[in-house]
């Protein structure tokens, strides 16, 4: 969708940034700080601009993602205390959430995303929000991924390769790519 000069009402959708994470064999806490760093700057101008923030949590088979784990929580350094708390089953944050309907009654018409895997739930998060409708800003800095190996190659994915190819397939289809401060700007 195509973004105006005009400011839009914003949500800033925090997706997975759970502890369930930190119990799968594929996690690596090297971009933590990173990560941390550009999502607590990017919640608090978001905060500060009076724009709602959602935490979207996985609820899952795999055991860290049941809800009888423990881990469906925060990771520690996320800010806590959102507007509104929904839980998904799928990689997307809309389907069966009721998240799409709390953010139109909210009149919100741009989505800001963040959170954990740059190209699974938050990629398709994006892509559903920009097809349902949504003018979506897409703050790469404010996620993190892990890097892949190509089950049919063998070919391993950095985690940069990784959010290089998600940047590439959403910009200007399905979201607008910023990092924290060219996000902040536009609210």
């Amino acid at each position: 969708m195509p973004h105006s000069a005009l400011p839009r009402k914003s949500a800033l959708l925090v997706i997975d940034a759970q502890q369930s994470f930190t119990r799968m064999p594929y996690w690596h806490d090297e971009e933590l700080p990173r990560f941390l760093q550009a999502l607590q700057r990017l919640d608090a101008g978001c905060r500060a601009a009076g724009v709602p923030v959602v935490h979207v949590f996985h609820v899952g088979d795999a055991p860290p993602f049941q809800l009888a784990s423990g881990l469906v929580r925060l990771l520690d350094g996320v800010p806590e205390n959102p507007a509104v708390r929904f839980e998904k089953h799928t990689h997307n944050a809309f389907t069966d959430t009721g998240l799409d309907l709390w953010l139109r009654r909210q009149g919100v018409e741009k989505i800001i995303i963040s959170g954990i895997r740059t190209e699974q739930c938050c990629e398709t998060t994006a892509r559903i929000g920009s097809d349902l409708g949504y003018a979506v800003d897409f703050v790469s800095q404010a996620t993190l991924t892990f890097p892949m190996t190509h089950a049919g190659t063998g070919r391993s994915f950095s985690t940069e390769e990784i959010v290089t190819r998600t940047e590439l397939v959403l910009s200007d289809r399905f979201a607008r790519i910023v990092d924290v401060d060219a996000c902040l700007a536009s609210l």
